[in-house]
């Protein structure tokens, strides 16, 4: 097998491709021949050492990916060789195989296609738990997607619009912002033209009538939090999602208290971790729902795996529109 090791995590640099021993899965794990594997956030933090998972070394990234059973493991009886799957282990997808635990694989249904098996689970498992369980999104209300032409807040975009809300989606640019309303948006801020913190919170508070989003999810931190959930509605829940424009925020406590809002917290990973039932009937609901068209993974391209550093790159760039995946022919 080949695969793209992480030996020193201090950055993107220094992943070397190489040829390693195919492994043997252990009771418990399968063998998955890699068909494709997504490009997420912390997959770029982790070679950083910045995750909070941080893998013994040396390790392959890869936290998202779909493929075929090659081997099992002893103790496997949910899956066999030759079923196609989608996984999120962490780590591991960035080859051309891996081993991943079985309980992590989800069996795919026919004529679910690698590419957005591998673009799925990460994004749209991510907002399911935010927007049903974290927040408790009720049909009316309105939400405010922050980076909402990535990964995450394109798949938040069309589960909210599922499940009967307004969306406000939050973009850097025109391109982004249209890409937001064609696949359901009802409106848009380019929070280029409308800046942080005055512009950006006048304009949130004319889309909603003075009154703010009901929800708000937030995949990016910065300075975009604390203008974000000043603007947020009377018993508001603001979603904590991850920190993509770098800076991890500080907000005045007497926010939440004023406003009879809540701060929730989303973490999916931890999720899976300590609520593996509740996990597994997410993924389910999900599959059914990209089987009746509610839901379909945004995908920016598609790029060989070897190709691995430029995708990083264009990932850097803030230049992605929905999932990077890379592809193992």
């Amino acid at each position: 097998m080949q695969a793209w090791l992480c030996e020193n995590p201090v950055g993107v640099d220094a992943l070397q491709w190489k040829e390693l021993p195919t492994p043997q899965p252990q009771a418990g794990e399968v063998l998955v021949e890699v068909k494709a594997a997504s490009l997420n956030f912390p997959d770029l933090l982790i070679v950083q050492n910045k995750y909070q998972h941080k893998p013994p070394l040396p390790f392959v990234p890869g936290s998202e990916f779909a493929g075929v059973v090659a081997a099992v493991g002893a103790g496997v009886t949910n899956l066999q060789v030759g079923q196609s799957v989608a996984c999120l282990a962490g780590t591991g997808g960035f080859g051309t195989h891996t081993i991943a635990p079985a309980e992590r694989c989800v069996p795919l249904p026919a004529g679910f296609p690698f590419v957005d098996a591998a673009a799925f689970i990460m994004t749209y498992a991510t907002s399911y738990h935010a927007l049903v369980d974290r927040a408790q999104l009720k049909a009316g209300e309105t939400v405010l997607v922050l980076g909402a032409a990535g990964g995450v807040g394109t798949a938040a975009i069309q589960i909210a619009k599922a499940m009967g809300a307004r969306v406000i989606a939050a973009a850097s640019t025109d391109d982004k912002c249209a890409l937001c309303r064609s696949i359901g948006a009802d409106a848009t801020i380019n929070y280029t033209q409308h800046g942080v913190p005055n512009a950006f919170r006048e304009q949130v508070r004319t889309l909603t009538d003075g009154k703010g989003p009901d929800v708000v999810y937030d995949p990016v931190g910065g300075e975009f939090a604390e203008p974000a959930f000043r603007s947020i509605a009377w018993r508001g829940r603001y979603c904590v999602i991850g920190f993509a424009a770098g800076p991890i925020p500080s907000l005045p406590l007497n926010l939440p208290l004023l406003k009879g809002a809540s701060l929730v917290g989303v973490f999916w990973g931890e999720l899976t971790r300590r609520e593996p039932k509740t996990a597994a009937a997410t993924l389910q609901e999900l599959a059914k729902w990209y089987g009746q068209g509610r839901i379909k993974p945004v995908i920016d391209r598609t790029m060989p795996m070897a190709e691995l550093r430029a995708a990083y790159a264009r990932m850097g760039s803030r230049e992605v529109q929905g999932k990077l995946v890379l592809v193992n022919d």
